[in-house]
């Protein structure tokens, strides 16, 4: 049998030493063939074989260590729900559950994401409990798979919409007789009589409307309510009250048509089903971003093996296998070029429209297009280790997470039901016995119209729609928000502390000013000094020979080198004696720097390392290295200062350094000299201060102030610890990513304002409307079913935003 692998999230690791003594205690497992630990993500990866041991040893190993593993976690996808009170109902018949320590339904998304210890509860006792309800729990689905489920779901309500359309437009037709402006339309008398009316309403309230008698039923059976208990009580009213005047009608042998009601019923089922037909297919597009994502993957890949080429399925590709990829192709999985050189558009992942270079030793993403060469790479990550699936599961997991002010939607809409039925009762009481004196026909009207109106669908749809329609335009975007809180409390940010290696700067030093002194060619130095360097492993040197090589320049013949430590390097050049280096070397060697002084300490107010040169015992001149700002820093920092945010730069450099960075990029805050452990301190005096702070970095050094920040933002070319500990990774290495991420969650915030008022706009003026008469039944109908419409389709406005507009 294969080997399996398996992954736990660890508690309690307080140094590399306790995942040392973690990592030997699970490799003593008999069928663990390796554990390896991660200190810094706190995770542990396991390879076994699942005929030798079973995974709840390794659980077990780690608790006797003396530390804890962290929840078991899946998701599910859920069927049966009609309104938010489903889910609040099944959100909380799993949350009681024991083992279980978190549980979130998404109604838009119609999954529900779970946290449990294994130990006490099982997946088939959710699958179970959540059936008494009356929904059902289908284990998570491929995108594939789930996209068939929506289709099959917007088919079937399809089906019963037209069907319902057919018998109700009859029923419809005969709405005339009751208004006397439309006496001129020609009725057919057949229509009228009532046993035709009951035939063709019959079928649309109990096959079409079957679906709102089940969701009522499981309700009240586990002494709840939601929105079908509207309906199913709103239209049986209508039916049942109609079908008794057509009984009566019937036994007193009454000369003419008695006025019915069963149109009202009809009308209200079918506007309802066309409601649900819109709602579903709006609902599919919400999550168009992520099967966006999963249409960018290859299909199949064109691998060496045993010296033959083959094409073999994405699924089939293993970690180690030699990848073939011709110009234009998509590159399959992640991986690392063994050979070859080509320009490669990394756009639908990180969002840089310019092709990036890349040759032997580079590492490239699944997903992205080989442009112009062949290459030969080998497979790193495969299947959801790869970049994609990690962005689709952020993705997935920020859609099915909820923010604050969802909470208390779903607070409202637990308790809303009950509410409107009393509403409606009491209205019932109040017409029959104050208003219309006995008239029973007359206080039904506005009760089954409240009880039309009130469904809280648009109320529930409201928050989780918006959060996914703004998470999924933002991941097109390069921008991952891990869950639906960071997306709300990113619009609260009024500071942004930005490290500044890395992020402000490029993270790696540049050749950026060679000045000579006269009687020296500048080209002549420059090839003398990159040819010197090349000897060199230090940072600096292979800037200055990068810089050199960019120029046009080649490289001549060393035939003598000597690295100075603290001082530079000397060097014998085509016969020439080469030095760079410090004022200190040039005076060890009786050199004078005069000439130069005033540039280099010039180049040093401007951040910059200076390095003197000599040839020959002469001082040629002065060359300067330092790490440049990225080519939008300025441009992102003055978008963010106009958006009202305050911009501090933090970073261990030197004041001067610093300082000199900062006047490049506008900044005029910048706090120097702070040791890695520090930073997360600065965040937290800020943050005394009253001010909600965004820290955006790319080190492992800025892990714990992304952690300590409200809102940590994570650069993606940056480290894995850095994104495993920020709340949104900006997968493009640009700032303008900052200012786009907080534009994102402002709009998103703004748009679930709107949806909830739209949502409760419905309802404050149509419960009274409907209560004092005004409103008939197949309007309400309209109205509800339009709220959760409009809902939705002004979330959908979010996946066509443009932020930079």
């Amino acid at each position: 049998m294969t080997n399996k692998e398996k992954t736990l999230q660890i508690q309690g690791m307080t140094c590399s030493a306790c995942a040392n003594r973690i990592e030997k205690g699970l490799s003593k497992i008999e069928g663990v063939e390796r554990a390896n630990v991660n200190f810094a993500l706190e995770r542990s990866t396991i390879v076994y074989d699942p005929e030798k041991t079973n995974v709840n040893e390794f659980k077990e190993r780690v608790e006797k260590l003396g530390y804890s593993v962290v929840q078991e976690k899946t998701s599910f996808d859920i069927s049966g729900m009609t309104c938010a009170a489903c889910a609040t109902r099944i959100e909380k018949r799993i949350s009681k559950m024991d083992g279980v320590t978190n549980a979130n339904v998404n109604f838009a998304l119609e999954t529900i994401a779970v946290e449990y210890d294994d130990k006490q509860v099982q997946t088939s006792d959710m699958i179970t409990a959540v059936k008494k309800l009356g929904y059902e729990l289908i284990p998570k689905q491929d995108g594939q798979k789930k996209m068939d489920h929506k289709e099959q779901e917007i088919k079937k309500q399809q089906r019963k919409f037209i069907i319902s359309l057919i018998l109700t437009a009859p029923l419809l037709w005969t709405m005339v007789a009751h208004f006397d402006f439309l006496s001129f339309i020609y009725l057919p008398n057949v229509l009228m009589n009532p046993w035709v009316q009951l035939a063709l309403a019959t079928p649309v309230q109990f096959f079409v409307g079957a679906q709102f008698y089940k969701g009522a039923f499981n309700a009240l059976r586990n002494k709840s309510a939601n929105m079908d208990v509207l309906v199913a009580l709103g239209t049986s009213a209508a039916y049942f009250y109609s079908l008794y005047l057509s009984i009566e009608w019937m036994s007193t042998g009454s000369v003419g048509h008695p006025e019915l009601y069963f149109e009202a019923s009809a009308v209200i089922i079918s506007l309802i089903v066309l409601g649900k037909l819109f709602e579903v297919r709006a609902k599919g597009k919400t999550s168009q971003a992520i099967q966006k994502l999963l249409g960018l993957q290859a299909k199949t890949a064109r691998v060496l093996r045993n010296n033959t080429e083959q094409e073999i399925p994405i699924e089939e590709v293993v970690a180690g296998d030699i990848i073939l990829v011709k110009p234009g192709e998509k590159i399959p999985v992640d991986g690392e070029i063994i050979e070859g050189r080509s320009a490669i558009d990394e756009s639908m992942i990180t969002g840089e429209s310019i092709p990036i270079d890349k040759v032997a030793g580079d590492v490239v993403i699944g997903a992205t297009i080989n442009k112009n060469g062949s290459l030969q790479i080998k497979a790193t990550k495969v299947g959801k280790d790869t970049a994609l699936a990690q962005i689709v599961k952020v993705v997935e997991e920020a859609q099915g997470s909820k923010a604050d002010i969802q909470r208390l939607a779903d607070r409202i809409s637990g308790v809303f039901v009950p509410i409107v039925v009393v509403i409606a009762i009491v209205t019932f009481f109040i017409w029959y016995f104050a208003v219309t004196s006995g008239d029973f026909r007359s206080a039904l009207i506005p009760t089954i119209s409240i009880l039309v109106i009130a469904c809280p669908c648009a109320l529930g749809l409201a928050t989780p729609t918006s959060i996914m329609a703004g998470s999924g335009r933002a991941a097109e975007m390069g921008l991952l928000f891990k869950g639906g809180e960071h997306l709300e409390n990113t619009q609260s940010i009024d500071t942004v502390v930005l490290d500044k290696t890395g992020t402000v700067t490029k993270g790696e030093p540049a050749l950026t000013d060679i000045l000579v002194v006269d009687g020296f060619d500048e080209e002549e130095v420059l090839q003398l000094i990159g040819t010197a360097e090349n000897q060199s492993e230090h940072p600096l040197a292979q800037a200055i020979v990068k810089g050199v090589k960019e120029k046009g320049l080649s490289l001549l013949e060393t035939t003598d080198f000597e690295a100075l430590p603290g001082f530079g390097i000397r060097a014998e050049v085509n016969g020439r004696e080469v030095l760079v280096g410090t004022r200190k070397l040039m005076r060890e060697r009786n050199i004078a720097t005069l000439d130069s002084e005033t540039s280099m300490e010039e180049l040093e107010s401007e951040g910059k390392t200076a390095m003197l040169i000599a040839v020959d015992t002469k001082l040629a001149g002065v060359v300067a290295v330092a790490d440049t700002v990225k080519d939008t820093s300025k441009e992102a920092i003055a978008r963010m200062q106009e958006l009202g945010l305050e911009v501090i730069m933090l970073t261990g450099d030197n004041k001067r350094t610093a300082e000199a960075i900062a006047r490049q990029v506008g900044l005029s805050n910048v706090i120097a000299e702070v040791l890695p452990e520090q930073k997360s301190e600065e965040i937290k005096k800020l943050q005394e201060q009253g001010k909600k702070v965004a820290m955006v970095g790319d080190g492992i050094n800025d892990a714990p102030a992304l952690a300590m920040a409200n809102v940590g933002m994570a650069v993606g070319t940056g480290t894995d610890i850095a994104i495993e500990a920020a709340d949104i990774t900006l997968m493009r290495g640009d700032l303008n990513s900052v200012a786009d991420a907080i534009i994102m969650s402002r709009k998103t915030m703004r748009n679930i304002k709107e949806n909830l008022f739209f949502a409760f706009i419905y309802n404050t003026i149509g419960i009274p409307i409907a209560a004092i008469g005004l409103l008939a039944p197949w309007v309400a109908g309209a109205a509800m079913a339009f709220s959760s419409v409009s809902v939705v389709l002004n979330a959908l406005r979010l996946q066509k935003v443009n932020i930079r507009n």
